[in-house]
């Protein structure tokens, strides 16, 4: 599928949102909000899927470093157990663009919702992290975010494969949980979570 360019508003500060972690079966889902500096330019920004592991990791860095404004937010499994993935990621998206240090007078948004509770005149860009440098910066953000989370997971929990699966339901991983069980940062309200503690 072959996507139009993105026709920018007529806006001085346009802040890119972004989410990773709306598919695995534990940890956060986490969220970025960023307001590049036209100034000040970064090179190779793109979907953060898109990008070796070295790579995204010199652009977080380059990213806080030169932008504007940036801001992480988050929604905890017990969060999304209660609202559901997807009420649980805007609030996430909402935590992230209120973070901001500055007042964004725009703000575009990846995928085709935008969060209820924004109060600042937003609009939803399907595929925005290929199409908008603010949404690519967003998602590089929250992707190596959470994939450093990922890691330190795999440390507390060796027996799982965080580090590799990243909590996605590979089947490696749903046999690490057929086989060691649940751990308090997964999300029971997953399908494979809750066969796993016998809910389903």
């Amino acid at each position: 599928m072959k996507f139009e360019p993105f026709v920018y508003p007529i806006a001085h500060l346009i802040a890119g949102v972004d989410e990773v972690g709306r598919g695995p079966l534990a940890g956060d889902v986490v969220t970025a909000a960023v307001i590049l500096d036209p100034q000040n330019p970064i090179e190779g920004l793109t979907d953060s899927k898109k990008l070796s592991e070295k790579r995204r990791e010199v652009l977080f860095e380059e990213i806080k470093a030169k932008a504007l404004s940036w801001s992480l937010g988050r929604a905890t499994p017990e969060e999304i157990d209660t609202l559901n993935i997807l009420h649980a990621t805007m609030l996430a998206m909402e935590r992230a663009v209120a973070g901001l240090s500055i007042r964004p007078d725009f703000v575009l948004i990846d995928g085709n919702r935008i969060p209820k509770g924004l109060s600042i005149p937003s609009e939803a860009v399907v595929k925005g992290d290929l199409r908008v440098p603010q949404i690519s910066a967003a998602s590089i953000l929250a992707k190596v975010v959470r994939d450093r989370e990922m890691l330190l997971l795999d440390e507390k929990y060796p027996q799982y494969g965080f580090a590799k699966h990243k909590a996605y339901p590979t089947k490696a991983h749903l046999d690490a949980i057929e086989k060691h069980g649940v751990t308090p940062e997964y999300r029971k309200s997953f399908k494979p979570v809750k066969k796993a503690l016998g809910i389903v």
